[in-house]
């Protein structure tokens, strides 16, 4: 298949899409956020007007930067930026004070307001895998990687918070306090798990002799009491899957083929990849093509970003494409049933949500 039919068919129903926590929990953060500014002069309009500014950062997903990798690793850049967000506020606070003034609204509430807003956006997106560039222009992201970028317990409350609001106006900004309080309650909740999690990986890692160098901690989907374990092995890896409710603190393995960039060209979209990983790729042949995976988000065999990098020629050799391209997407479709009975403790269910008759025990060792 040639290149561009190739990258044509890969990139129908994935066009440029990125991991972002979901826009309604960002809509619904902003309005309470708003609201809480806002006090006794919180209405609708102010809680629209936040939902508004709170997802505004992730409008950068309608620039094409030229090629799915850039669009990727340059998502949550400048927009997101803890430098660039608070001068665009308050610039954006001046033109609307000069030339739309709102009544009871000073410049510096309105300021901070916005501000607020703008600003707890990328501080949400920090405590996700993703990797926010929150000291754009000075490279970095950064990653607590404690919350899946959907997580219903999250969100929940700062939506009860939103609709008593639009309800009962006059008590919207209290009511925004105590939803904006129990939502970050949640977050730190999240940051005691993963300590909880990332101790017995380390007891359990240590016990089996594996590398301790590169070892990858994060939530499964939609919840916080199981969690995705990735242990770097050179040519393989290791995954496993640990709940809080689990009976047995040790976390149980599988051994997985991890590869190795085998073409001697190194690209410069894929030392994009691997800095914007952290070198948690994962390199295989698929179709004749060579796909360079980011273990980082999904799970075991429904990697988010998978990327086509070269395809074999008639003589059996690797050719790099002019441009790499998404191969594909992550798939919704699981047996959901595994992974439920996963997070409720039973450890014979592997990483592949198969049965675990290949994992590691430390007996056994």
């Amino acid at each position: 298949m040639s290149e561009s039919s190739q990258q044509s068919s890969n990139l129908k129903g994935d066009g440029y899409k990125r991991c972002d926590v979901d826009s309604i929990t960002q809509a619904a953060l902003g309005a309470t956020v708003a609201a809480v500014f806002a006090g006794k002069r919180c209405n609708g309009k102010v809680l629209l007007a936040g939902a508004l500014l709170g997802t505004l950062p992730d409008l950068d997903v309608l620039i094409n930067y030229g090629d799915d990798i850039s669009n990727t690793v340059k998502h949550r850049g400048f927009s997101h930026s803890l430098f660039v967000l608070p001068i665009f506020s308050w610039f954006l606070a001046w033109a609307i004070h000069y030339f739309k003034p709102i009544p009871a609204w000073s410049f510096n509430r309105l300021g901070l307001m916005i501000m607020s807003v703008l600003v707890t956006h990328p501080l949400l997106d920090y405590f996700t895998t993703y990797g926010t560039q929150l000291t754009w222009p000075i490279p970095g992201y950064y990653a607590l990687s404690s919350v899946f970028i959907i997580d219903p317990l999250y969100t929940l409350p700062l939506l009860i918070g939103v609709g008593f609001g639009l309800i009962r106006p006059k008590k919207a900004a209290k009511n925004s306090v105590i939803a904006l309080f129990i939502a970050t309650l949640y977050l730190v909740w999240s940051l005691v798990a993963q300590q909880i999690i990332q101790q017995r990986v380390d007891d359990t890692v240590q016990a089996l002799a594996l590398p301790t160098e590169s070892v990858f901690i994060t939530p499964a989907p939609l919840n916080t009491l199981l969690w995705r374990v990735v242990v770097l092995d050179g040519d393989s890896y290791w995954e496993g899957l640990a709940s809080l409710l689990d009976k047995d603190a040790e976390v149980r393995f599988i051994r997985q083929p991890r590869g190795h960039w085998s073409i001697k060209e190194t690209p410069e979209q894929l030392i994009d990849l691997q800095t914007f990983s952290q070198n948690y790729l994962s390199y295989r042949e698929d179709n004749g093509q060579l796909i360079v995976s980011d273990l980082r988000m999904g799970m075991a065999g429904n990697l988010a970003f998978q990327f086509a990098f070269a395809e074999r020629n008639l003589e059996g050799q690797w050719q790099l494409y002019q441009t790499p391209f998404r191969y594909q997407g992550i798939s919704l479709k699981g047996d959901y049933g595994k992974l439920i009975d996963r997070l409720l403790g039973n450890a014979n269910i592997d990483a592949n949500l198969g049965n675990c008759a290949q994992c590691t025990t430390i007996e056994t060792q």
